[in-house]
């Protein structure tokens, strides 16, 4: 009986503690002793034990603004998390977001300075594109950088290395790796599933949002050989408001091309939920709120461009798309009269939008299809593609969707090898998938110089690496596009930028370029000494040293030597002199 009413009290408690928390935060109080009560009152609760909801502090003391929102779609990726602004600066004093511990640190090309985090409340973040580290852990990396005499490093402490409290700085915000300015990318993920999860509900009290999505166009997908839309059976895309008849008979997909926006911030956002209803019946949902890691690729079935698609193509397994109609979202237009398509789109807070539109159903021709079964890849199948100077290989499950390729080979008698247009237009890969390309002519050059390139639409090509074996070159593709072989023998080039200024602003910097294959590695030594070189912002590619009297001397006149390689292995080294 004791335990029972110790419990009722306890629970009374809890209830108490947390209206008291709620009528605080609703008050007109400062932002910062918001965020100070919002620290101690969630330390109480934890300490006194009780079971609450998920409670997370924002990680900055001012008013938070995001240029990037979770899901929004990205090339080839969902935008994992949420990208607060940071007032246009870097340095911005980060701070822990519930009690917790540090549980991986690194810096990368791509990313920057990184910093993982695992929360007592059963969440765990990742923090992106920061400014530096901060105290020990600052001291850590860095050694670890010149013990390993590499910019790029990994940590994974234990548990009880650097446990973090509510509000405690623990970074300072950025602009590293591939960054096109200041702001933290703050990705939430659960713990017991791993999945990204969408942490906007967890800082809404914290927002002023009241725009809901806009659309723009709508995309109209004539399945092959079922469906025609405007008398074509090939993809069509109209803006909205057009005073153009949409006229369609058969099987049709549909898709819609919208963005949300928020109060105080001009960057297009991604729409959280978008629901597509035919003569008052749904059809389609998209719910943008959790995905795992290994479901990033599925976006390249979902989306085309900006354009989301309401429905699923047959070898799309996105948890996040729901189809209600028994035909994967598929509308059939059978009868002759009028269908009123009607979609929904709302953002994570509620705003919602609403977009009509009639599709008149007109009896017409449809067009069976004419292809070579040689050149037709099974999305429910392993296809393999054995031609003379090419082979590629696509197991089962790489595909979202039948493949019709327009395949053509292409030769001019100078080139060392035909080039093979798979299809005329990209169609992607769930994975990456093995192509070979034999050689035509071989040139008296290093096998290590032949790479294979994709060629774009504009015809200029692109490295996608590779290997020579046998009279072939070997790479691993993730799309069906158009490729050949093509040597790089040139090695990449180096310039010094201001290195009047080196001394003066104890600072180096190196602009490396490469046309063909990409920077590989560089190392930088000043005076026969290894000293640390980075590529801090991935986007301008500059190589940056900042002079450190630990490493460098000062008060004297010094000779740096930088030496960069590209993807063959060309590689060039410049020697510089400057006084510090």
């Amino acid at each position: 009986m004791e335990k029972k009413e110790d419990k009722a009290r306890l629970t009374c408690g809890n209830r108490e503690i947390e209206n008291r928390k709620i009528g605080i935060l609703k008050s007109t109080m400062s932002l910062s002793i918001k965020r100070a009560l919002w620290i101690t009152l969630a330390a109480l609760t934890t300490h006194i034990g009780f079971a609450q909801e998920t409670k997370f502090i924002p990680p900055f003391d001012f008013p938070i603004l995001f240029s990037g929102n979770f899901g929004e779609i990205r090339s080839n990726h969902f935008h994992g998390g949420l990208d607060f602004k940071t007032q246009g600066a870097i340095g911005k004093p980060m701070r822990a977001l519930a009690d917790g511990y540090i549980s991986r640190i690194r810096v990368t090309h791509g990313s920057g300075y990184v910093l993982d985090v695992v929360y007592n409340n059963g969440y765990s973040t990742i923090c992106r594109h920061l400014d530096s580290f901060v105290g020990d852990i600052a001291k850590r990396v860095k050694a670890l950088q010149y013990e390993q005499e590499s910019w790029e490093v990994d940590i994974k402490p234990t548990p009880d290395e650097y446990p973090v409290k509510a509000g405690e700085v623990i970074a300072l915000s950025g602009n590293t790796g591939y960054s096109f300015g200041p702001h933290l990318h703050l990705d939430v993920i659960e713990s017991a599933t791993g999945d990204y999860i969408d942490a906007l509900p967890y800082f809404k009290d914290e927002v002023t949002d009241h725009i809901a999505p806009r659309a723009t166009h709508l995309i109209f997908y004539p399945q092959p050989a079922q469906g025609v839309v405007n008398d074509e059976s090939k993809r069509i895309i109209l803006p909205l408001g057009s005073k153009k008849p949409i006229y369609a008979w058969g099987v049709i997909g549909v898709g819609i091309r919208a963005h949300d926006y928020m109060e105080g911030s001009n960057n297009h956002l991604g729409v959280h939920t978008v629901v597509l209803e035919v003569d008052g019946k749904e059809v389609f949902r998209s719910v943008v709120d959790r995905f795992s890691y290994s479901e990033n690729p599925y976006i390249n079935s979902w989306t085309y461009g900006q354009y989301m698609k309401s429905f699923i193509e047959p070898g799309n397994k996105l948890r996040m798309l729901h189809a209600s109609n028994n035909n994967r979202g598929l509308i059939t237009i059978d009868e002759e009269r009028l269908y009123t398509f009607h979609y929904t789109l709302s953002d994570a807070l509620g705003n919602t939008s609403h977009v009509r539109f009639i599709v008149e159903g007109k009896k017409s021709n449809i067009a069976p299809i004419r292809h070579p079964d040689k050149f037709i890849f099974r999305w429910n199948r392993t296809n393999y593609l054995h031609n003379p100077g090419i082979e590629l290989f696509v197991p089962k499950g790489m595909l979202y969707d039948d493949a019709y390729l327009n395949y053509e080979v292409h030769a001019d008698s100078g080139d060392i090898a035909f080039t093979y247009q798979l299809h005329d237009s990209r169609i992607p890969l769930h994975g990456s998938c093995g192509l070979k390309i034999r050689l035509r002519h071989h040139l008296p050059v290093d096998s290590t110089k032949y790479y294979i390139a994709g060629i774009g639409k504009n015809g200029n090509k692109y490295s996608v690496g590779g290997y020579y074996e046998k009279g072939y070159v070997c790479t691993r593709i993730r799309e069906l596009g158009t490729y050949t072989i093509a040597i790089d023998t040139v090695p990449p080039t180096l310039t010094p930028i201001n290195p009047h200024q080196w001394g003066r602003n104890g600072r180096i910097v190196i602009k490396p370029r490469d046309k063909e294959t990409g920077i590989q590695s560089y190392r930088g030594t000043i005076d026969g000494k290894y000293i640390l070189f980075g590529k801090p912002n991935s986007l301008n590619g500059n190589l940056v040293c900042v002079l450190d009297p630990e490493h460098v001397k000062k008060g004297k006149r010094h000779t740096l030597v930088m030496t960069v390689i590209d993807g063959c292995g060309n590689q060039t080294t410049e020697s510089y002199e400057f006084n510090w």
